[in-house]
């Protein structure tokens, strides 16, 4: 279904779809079933000449039948979502995976800032490379990210990666994402934050591990010189 329209490109993101499927299948049927009976409720009483009218109190077990057991049934299907939501939500956001490497991930109002490591491997070193509006990753590897806001609430969300995490300024947010095919795709900020919400974009690039070690080769001389 949504892998029709966005792709999905981390070792996760197949997980949140199925949960996304489940929910829409689980969902659904009861949507259209509450819709035609409500229609046909409306149709079957609706105003007839000689038809007296019926005083319903709400206590007549006839009648109480059809809201307790469509509810008994609905909170089996309630503990089937739950259990699906709290497998991806402790997948996700609770049990990291040892980090290949970390990346620090500044929000602000409008520009997404990055911190890659350099030639090391470590951030908060010499040759760390600093840009603006690019993450730039390697396929198949793990990565942390240390998610910061300047300002204002922000949301960090890569749609390909299924991912989105608030930006809470004051507080560091740590969690982590694995790609799986190499290209280039959109973050974008999923929390308004002002006039410039729109325009708030940046761009993931996945490379192979050559393409990443002459990236990181390229720009570190130059994030060093500079400083």
């Amino acid at each position: 279904m949504i892998q029709s329209l966005i792709e999905p490109v981390s070792t996760y993101a197949g997980e949140v779809d199925f949960l996304f499927l489940l929910i829409t299948v689980i969902v659904m049927p009861w949507f259209f079933l509450a819709e035609g009976m409500f229609f046909w409720l409306m149709w079957r009483f609706r105003y007839q000449e000689d038809q007296p009218a019926m005083y319903v109190t709400g206590n007549e077990p006839e009648l109480k039948r059809w809201i307790t057991v469509p509810h008994a049934m609905i909170i089996v299907l309630d503990l089937v979502l739950i259990a699906g939501a709290i497998r991806v939500w402790y997948m996700i956001k609770q049990d990291l995976p040892e980090p290949h490497e970390t990346v620090r991930v500044i929000a602000q109002q409008w520009a997404w800032g990055f911190v890659h490591p350099g030639p090391d491997g470590l951030l908060d070193t010499e040759d760390d490379i600093e840009i603006a509006d690019e993450l730039h990753v390697q396929v198949g590897e793990v990565y942390h990210y240390q998610l910061e806001s300047r300002d204002v609430l922000h949301n960090f969300s890569v749609p390909v990666f299924r991912l989105k995490q608030d930006a809470l300024p004051g507080r560091r947010i740590t969690g982590w994402f694995e790609a799986t095919k190499t290209g280039v795709h959109d973050i974008q900020c999923a929390e308004m934050c002002g006039i410039g919400h729109g325009i708030m974009a940046a761009r993931l690039f996945i490379h192979t591990p050559e393409e990443y070690q002459a990236w990181v080769d390229s720009h570190a001389p130059q994030q060093a010189s500079a400083r």
